[in-house]
């Protein structure tokens, strides 16, 4: 069953015009509009998407269904979606929600922490698995995290965000490519040393039950997709039949001209060396 929203917070920064708002069940949730900017079918790619992660063990926001009613539109001026000189209100109806990943009143929240204080998050490990799931799922876009913690603690968590673009935003295709579902800087991926660091992410993803892809597609509102059983139907099967890729991906990544991964290369350089030694 769907939470209904029942107070405006505040208009969230992106292309999607999201709306921070505080649901029946009492928690915030990060609302997007099936009339977003964006496309009517990210709502889908980011409940299939975040379900996906979340069932591999990925630090993700709980999503749900959020109902927005009319009244509320109607009166509550910022919930408008931006449009040239021609706002339009933000549609009624069923939207996607991301669970605020804590109480905007007791945790600092950051879109963005500099590199000499990476090693304080305490979950950094995740970003091997977050990449292998962006490259599975095709994300097309840039990794998107935040970074929390709570006023006395020393350490921060992180949380990724925003799976809009999963499956090539509202193409529903995977225009595959080594720098695309990626996070910006290398450092996340300085712990990288082999294939080892992706476990057990990578395992998960190889071996997905089909099943849950399908349980977790029929899900999704009708209204995401356009009605279009079909095209869903199509998506859960190419991400069924992509479980096999996701080394070829991250390899490709590995490869490229940015070198994520410099700890993996000094590792093979060292084993080359101590091999040559050896003969």
């Amino acid at each position: 069953m769907p939470t209904e929203a029942v107070q405006h917070v505040r208009r969230m920064r992106g292309g999607a015009q999201a709306h921070l708002m505080r649901a029946h069940d009492g928690h915030f949730y990060v609302v997007k509009f099936q009339n977003n900017p964006q496309h009517l079918r990210v709502l889908a790619n980011e409940m299939l998407a975040t379900r996906l992660a979340e069932r591999i063990g990925l630090p993700v926001p709980v999503t749900e269904v959020v109902e927005v009613g009319a009244w509320l539109i109607a009166n509550t001026p910022e919930l408008r979606i931006e449009c040239g000189l021609d706002p339009m209100p933000c549609a009624a109806g069923l939207q996607f929600g991301a669970r605020y990943v804590c109480d905007p009143a007791e945790t600092h929240i950051f879109d963005y922490l500099p590199d000499n204080l990476m090693h304080k998050v305490k979950n950094l490990q995740a970003f091997a698995g977050m990449l292998v799931v962006d490259k599975w799922l095709g994300n097309s876009n840039g990794r998107q995290a935040v970074f929390w913690k709570k006023p006395r603690e020393l350490k921060y968590n992180v949380s990724f965000i925003d799976q809009g673009y999963c499956f090539n935003a509202g193409d529903w295709n995977f225009p595959d490519s080594p720098l695309r579902g990626v996070y910006a800087r290398n450092c996340v991926y300085e712990q990288i040393r082999g294939w080892d660091s992706f476990s057990p992410w990578l395992e998960r993803v190889e071996s997905f039950d089909p099943e849950i892809v399908e349980e977790i597609a029929g899900d999704i509102p009708p209204e995401w997709t356009g009605h279009d059983w079909q095209a869903l139907g199509n998506l859960a099967a190419a991400i069924v039949g992509r479980r096999g890729r996701v080394r070829e991906l991250i390899a490709a990544f590995r490869d490229s001209s940015r070198k994520p991964f410099p700890a993996w290369a000094a590792e093979e350089r060292s084993s080359a060396a101590a091999a040559g030694h050896a003969s």
